[in-house]
């Protein structure tokens, strides 16, 4: 009997949990179709502003990268990406290296997660505090840049395949048509610019929620029973995979070991393959986004991204002694040398906004 009433203890605690989690899911849905109504109806000045100014392919990569920081989250960038190709704003290679930015721009959420943590409780340098975002930037991209580079290239012959994948496959499952005449309605009513800035604001909302929603959870279970495995660096690619592919967020499956990393309960021998992971993972949503939108181009781009990022991973895993030498010996750097923490940290800014301003 006791057994029984702690069961229904824990489900009854849980209730908050499952309500803001089901909450936030919806509110993720909503935002998702209206969206795509909004991009819809605003899709001729939507197109001239992008021909007059994101005329490029490298333009679109800075300026996603850059929007990445700007809402510190590259799964609503990602979103929005796929929204503007299904409205044909922007064409298939602008899409992957927007989607493709929207990643090289996400570990900002983790540098700041650092240093929160270093406010709260000043038991170490700046450095250290941000040590861990530092790192996920650096294992971002020796993964996502290279991705990337390999990706447009073989995008030619990519654009092929999805020419036979889109006359052989159609996204039949339409989970928003009940949500279609509501965001229509919506944006008749308040115009298509509000409507796409309140769209905008709701993904923002749902994805923010989501993670106040994971903040309350009891992460004690999660720590003893999985992060004490990460010793197998395939097991902690599989971890860092799974966590953030369920959650759809790297702000909680990173931010979750950054006290454990900054305390030294964690090595970066054990930490490496588990961001690894994570940087998997965190496509997932946006495939998600891309069935959603009935997209099956937009599906089959991003998995490809997600297919050549594991390709890289997987052979960063199998020379992993001399990756890692040379990732700890740049992050020791990093955390030591202010001067040259901050040299990188400014090219981290200047580098996407050289390539969303130069003519190239």
């Amino acid at each position: 009997m006791s057994l029984v009433n702690r069961m229904l203890e824990r489900v009854d605690a849980s209730g908050p949990l499952w309500l803001g989690g089901g909450l936030s899911l919806l509110l993720f849905v909503f935002g998702i179709q209206l969206l795509g109504t909004a991009t819809e109806a605003a899709a001729a000045p939507l197109e001239q502003l992008f021909r007059s100014y994101i005329a490029s392919d490298a333009r679109a990569l800075g300026v996603s990268w850059i929007a990445t920081y700007a809402l510190a989250n590259g799964s609503v960038v990602a979103a929005l990406s796929v929204s503007l190709f299904e409205a044909e704003i922007v064409s298939t290679s602008q899409l992957f290296l927007m989607v493709a930015g929207s990643r090289l721009g996400a570990a900002a959420v983790v540098v700041l997660i650092g240093a929160l943590d270093y406010l709260q409780k000043r038991r170490y340098s700046m450095g250290e505090a941000i040590s861990l975002g530092l790192l996920t930037f650096l294992l971002t991209h020796s993964v996502y840049l290279p991705s990337t580079v390999l990706g447009y290239l073989l995008l030619p012959w990519l654009q092929d395949l999805f020419g036979s994948v889109g006359e052989r496959f159609e996204v039949t499952f339409q989970p928003l048509v009940v949500l279609e005449s509501v965001t229509a309605d919506i944006v008749a009513a308040i115009g298509v610019v509000p409507g796409f800035v309140f769209a905008v604001v709701v993904l923002v909302a749902s994805l923010t929620l989501f993670d106040r929603v994971l903040k309350q959870v009891d992460t004690t279970w999660l720590r003893e029973r999985f992060f004490r495995r990460f010793r197998n660096r395939w097991v902690a690619l599989g971890l860092g995979l799974f966590v953030t592919g369920l959650t759809t967020s790297v702000a909680f499956s990173l931010g979750v070991i950054v006290p454990l990393y900054n305390r030294g309960y964690l090595e970066r021998r054990e930490v490496v393959p588990y961001i690894l992971g994570a940087n998997i993972g965190t496509l997932f949503d946006t495939v998600v986004v891309a069935v959603i939108l009935e997209s099956p181009v937009g599906v089959t781009l991003v998995v490809a991204l997600l297919a050549i990022g594991t390709l890289v991973t997987l052979g960063v895993l199998l020379a992993f002694s001399p990756y890692l030498r040379l990732i700890e010996t740049v992050q020791t750097r990093l955390v030591e040398d202010s001067r040259f923490r901050l040299a990188f940290l400014v090219s981290l800014v200047v580098v996407p906004v050289a390539i969303a301003l130069l003519p190239l």
